[in-house]
């Protein structure tokens, strides 16, 4: 029986074949949409599981997360900078890092942090060290660079505008082993040479190198003006009129005509990528960002400038939900649980997949009743070959179970190759935006998708059974008198 029904299906292969495609096809539609649902919970969810409680300025929930955790650029307010001094103080919390961006080189955003985060939050060095110093850089595991190299920050993207910072360069000093998350494209540097490249923090290192002498109360006033201004700026992707007053103010400031020397500095950054940083430079007047200048972690009330972000890490569950509560202030911060938001987004994105199975589910009922029509017609056009069949003995069973074999091992083959090609469009959609976004997607067939086989087995061989039943009620001697 076996080789009757392989040699039937050879003679009719391209026929065949037409089945197979569109029995495939629309199992695939199915399939890709429940493994790319899939895979982005997982792949979010891993992002996501380091940082238990984010504290940023009143705002929206959603764009710090997004931000903070999978790095998308975006402008966030500022939050008082006293905010960090309060949060290491508490008792409550194990660990708390400040975040700040807004810079990129060559389209890895620069995240200014502390190596507190890098200690608790990476799954060690690949090779190198950890910064120690201000104008030394920590890679992800997906940079494509190597140690050594000296990277020159732009402000913002330059495909939006973005300009790369004159005179400033920071030198890779170790790679981070990968970790699956947005953070292996991004290059970590201190928070105090992001608030120097910026002009913010001046106040804390005047004071340290005891400079104070020349500063007086209004000039203070004036600094923390500035600061203010800038600090937006360092939160978003560009700020063209701020460009403007820094290149007014180099114009006037006597004290800083050695920077007019850095103009072809500055297109070659632009253009390479790569910048010979000087020993000490003054980006935004007054502040300073010294290259080789120690790492100063430990700061105190009125010290550090506003942040768009901190990171932290609860001592306990409960002390979670009372960090969440404490630091949930109308108009001044936000503390938010990632998890809590990405439950949110699942729950559209729920809603979006149920509205995509119910057309996958349409799709796969429209191309069964198509083929069980097309199999209809054929069973009827081979009348007299399933009457040769019952003339030479073949009992009535036996052409049942050929005529449904045939269709069971198309409708079969169909299903099976529906799933390959399922999980080869989830698995490239997946490399795609691991490629755009930063962080992978695993694709992975779940205990879930065999009963769903199953089903689908199960309705193929019912629906198997209605064109065998056609064939197995014909009366041999009509159709061979036909």
């Amino acid at each position: 029986m076996i080789q009757f029904v392989l040699a039937d299906l050879k003679r009719f292969r391209l026929g065949s074949a037409v089945v197979v495609l569109l029995i495939a096809l629309a199992v695939a539609l199915g399939t890709t949409i429940t493994l790319q649902e899939r895979a982005f919970r997982l792949g979010s969810a891993r992002a996501a599981e380091k940082f238990d409680l984010i504290v940023g300025a009143a705002g929206s929930a959603t764009q710090l997360v997004l931000s903070s955790v999978f790095l998308q650029p975006a402008a966030l307010p500022l939050m008082p900078g006293d905010t960090l001094i309060a949060l290491t103080e508490d008792p409550r919390v194990a660990w708390a890092a400040p975040i700040g961006f807004g810079d990129f080189v060559a389209g890895h955003p620069v995240i200014g942090t502390t190596t507190t985060l890098i200690e608790h939050t990476a799954t060690g060095f690949a090779e190198g060290r950890i910064f120690a110093a201000e104008g030394e850089a920590v890679i992800g595991s997906a940079v494509d660079m190597e140690l050594g190299d000296r990277l020159v920050p732009t402000h913002g993207l330059i495909a939006e505008g973005g300009h790369a910072h004159a005179g400033i360069a920071y030198r890779v000093t170790g790679r981070l082993a990968p970790t699956g998350t947005p953070w292996d494209r991004a290059i970590l540097v201190p928070i105090q040479a992001v608030w120097h490249v910026h002009g913010l923090g001046e106040d804390h290192d005047h004071d340290e190198a005891g400079h104070d002498e020349g500063h007086d109360h209004g000039h203070d006033h004036a600094a923390e003006g500035h600061d203010d201004a800038v600090a937006l700026a360092s939160a978003g992707t560009g700020d063209h009129d701020h460009d403007h007053d820094h290149d007014h103010d180099h114009d006037h400031d006597h004290d800083h005509d050695h920077d007019h020397d850095h103009d072809h500095d500055h297109d070659d950054a632009q253009e390479n990528g790569t910048h010979k940083a000087d020993e000490a430079h003054q980006p935004h007047g007054g502040a300073t960002f010294d290259p080789e200048a120690p790492l100063d972690e430990h700061w105190q009330a009125g010290e550090p400038p506003g942040l768009p972000a901190i990171l932290v890490k609860p001592r306990s569950i409960a002390d979670a939900y009372l960090l969440r509560q404490a630091y949930r202030q109308p108009g001044q911060t936000l503390a938010v649980f990632p998890a809590e938001i990405l439950t949110g987004l699942y729950a559209l994105l729920g809603d979006a997949r149920r509205v995509l199975v119910a057309v996958a589910i349409g799709a796969q009922v429209l191309v069964a009743a198509a083929l069980l029509l097309v199999t209809v017609i054929q069973v009827g056009q081979r009348r007299r070959q399933i009457a040769a069949l019952r003339a030479f003995g073949a009992p009535r069973g036996a052409v049942f179970g050929i005529v449904w074999l045939e269709m069971a091992l198309l409708f079969g083959t169909g299903i099976l190759c529906g799933f390959g090609l399922g999980y080869a469009a989830a698995e490239a959609l997946s490399q795609g935006f691991a490629r755009a976004r930063g962080f992978p997607l695993p694709v992975a067939f779940a205990r879930s998708d065999l009963w769903s086989l199953a089903l689908l087995t199960l309705a193929a061989a019912l629906l198997s059974a209605l064109p065998a039943w056609i064939a197995y009620r014909q009366p041999p001697v009509a159709a061979l008198r036909d």
